[in-house]
């Protein structure tokens, strides 16, 4: 592996904004806010935080494959929301992934996301060999 790995998920927004999903450099990956974009595009589960957080974390478990780790390997997680009163339909989808793992997790209401229609956004930190 070179020092630094780019892993893309094909969002239209990578080489406007000129980001990665995720990038691992050694033991460490960083995934990057990760919104509920659907397989085709558009938004995933409009409407539906549960649904829109699930999406997330398909594509992030994706990005974790590619950069050689998995949820296990998590050690910290974003939960960004537009209105926090949603926070426990976020957390659901979270504790299905992460009950067992238990990474530090920060949730925060946001104003608003690129795309109206996001409800939510998600950045995982990990450690892997």
């Amino acid at each position: 592996m070179s020092d630094r790995q780019l892993v893309s998920s094909g969002s239209y927004l990578e080489p406007i904004i000129g980001f990665s999903r995720a990038v691992r450099v050694g033991r460490i990956i960083a995934i990057g806010g990760t919104a509920p974009i659907a397989a085709g595009g558009g938004t995933a589960a409009r409407g539906d935080v549960y649904g829109q957080a699930r999406r997330c974390f398909e594509i992030i478990g994706k990005a974790l494959a590619e950069a050689g780790a998995g949820f296990e390997h998590v050690t910290r997680t974003r939960v960004m929301l537009t209105d926090i009163g949603l926070w426990n339909e976020a957390s659901k989808a979270h504790a299905e992934i992460f009950k067992d793992v238990r990474p530090v997790t920060t949730v925060v209401a946001v104003s608003a996301f690129v795309d109206p229609d996001w409800l939510i956004e998600i950045e995982v930190d990990a450690v892997a060999d």
